[in-house]
């Protein structure tokens, strides 16, 4: 992944439920912004999603995409765009490491790459936003079901 912006979070958590909610692609409405719609379009050899339909509604992204997901057991996910109407390019990774605490840290890797030109610094810049929106929805997703 090239240019990828990157930021973490610690949650109140193990790696497992961490993951869990990360999988959890039919609840992506309820608490990922802007996600307005989910379908698994293949499910993974593990049980985990392999290829997953997104609508977004992320203003200045409104888009219709699929995306395939590589899992690591409870350590790492990767994703990249197979289609999109309009992205060009969404490649991302969710690490988790174990924190001495119980805790997890969740360190969130994006690319982002849409056909309007983008000077790199606003376009890192909206990485940004949609990581730290991310990262917080995570955690307080699976910090409300612990």
């Amino acid at each position: 992944m090239v240019d990828q912006t990157t930021s973490d979070i610690v949650i109140d958590a193990a790696p497992p439920a961490v993951m869990a909610v990360i999988a959890d692609f039919g609840a992506y409405p309820t608490w990922a912004t802007g996600v307005k719609e989910t379908e698994i379009v293949q499910q993974g050899p593990g049980g985990r999603p392999e290829r997953v339909r997104f609508v977004l509604d992320a203003a200045p992204i409104r888009d219709e995409y699929v995306l395939s997901y590589d899992w690591q057991g409870d350590k790492a996910v990767t994703w990249t765009l197979i289609e999109g109407k309009m992205l060009r390019g969404l490649d991302g990774t969710y690490v988790l490491d174990s924190q001495w605490d119980g805790g997890t840290r969740v360190t969130y890797r994006l690319s982002v790459d849409v056909p309007i030109p983008m000077i790199g610094m606003l376009k890192r810049k909206a990485e940004k936003v949609i990581i730290d929106a991310a990262l917080k929805g995570l955690k307080k997703r699976v910090e409300s079901a612990a």
